[in-house]
């Protein structure tokens, strides 16, 4: 990894394995992945935040703390990913098996305040959201027509490029960002409960984020039921924007005001 990708790589466990490594959650398998491209760095914690903001928009990531507990990874099942053709763009959401199973989120893609496209269902345990991916399957932006895109959209859908992946694990869903630009993360379980602060991690290409976690979430749900949260809460609802961040540290307050973002909505299902 210090050779290939990340020089200033310090431990092992700043990696995480991704899920679609064939040696993904083996243990104690006959071969180990040594592969720095099967890999992703993790998102360290950032430092408290200042009276007024999180995260200053000149940050660059942080290292990873290795003292941070909320950062362990839990290893899972082997998830191999399908042999697929170049230009592939299938859309697994409707094949006939995936209907007999349950899904467990739905991808919203939108372009300022306007939803482009339809709901794109997840049945399968990680999914490529993309503009353009050589060689892959998942959800194409690219292939998404809208009348009248502004100058703004087309730009930023020009950085999308190989997009994001998705994947749903034992302790949570976690984002790769395998694009050439940050991505902006929002969730429920990234905020710091009772603050009124909007909390948006940034994350560099080739970092991957735990963006919604299970356990935390129970706990905030019934906080929230008990505390009578105010104004419009939805505990399974994650937002990710591309290329652009929005909140107090940035021009945009609202991640309407982004050109391209996602809304992911989580199943009960788990």
């Amino acid at each position: 990894g210090k050779l290939f990708r990340w020089p200033d790589l310090q431990h092992p466990a700043e990696l995480k394995p991704l899920c679609e490594c064939q040696s993904f959650g083996v243990a104690d398998g006959p071969t180990v992945c040594c592969n720095p491209y099967h890999f992703s760095r993790l998102c360290g914690p950032e430092s408290p935040p200042p009276p007024y903001s999180r995260l200053s928009p000149n940050d660059e990531q942080k290292p990873l703390d290795l003292s941070d507990s909320t950062l362990s990874y839990t290893e899972t099942e082997a998830t191999n990913s399908p042999n697929v053709t170049p230009r592939d763009f299938s859309d697994a959401s409707t094949s006939p098996d995936a209907v007999k199973r349950s899904h467990w989120c739905n991808v919203a893609y939108w372009e300022h305040r306007t939803r482009v496209g339809r709901l794109y269902t997840v049945y399968e345990q990680s999914v490529s959201i993309f503009y353009d991916l050589p060689q892959g399957n998942g959800f194409c932006l690219g292939q998404l027509n809208l009348e009248n895109r502004s100058e703004t959209v087309r730009r930023t859908r020009s950085k999308i490029g190989y997009g994001i992946l998705l994947s749903k694990e034992p302790d949570g869903v976690w984002a790769y960002n395998r694009s050439e630009h940050p991505i902006f993360v929002n969730s429920p379980t990234l905020d710091i409960p009772n603050c009124r602060t909007l909390i948006v991690r940034k994350v560099m290409p080739g970092y991957s984020i735990k963006v919604f976690d299970y356990e935390k979430s129970c706990l905030l749900q019934h906080a929230a039921e008990l505390d009578y949260a105010d104004g419009p809460y939805d505990p399974n609802s994650v937002r990710i924007s591309f290329a652009k961040g929005w909140g107090p540290c940035y021009s945009r307050q609202f991640i309407t005001s982004c050109p391209c973002w996602l809304e992911i909505l989580l199943s009960n299902n788990r």
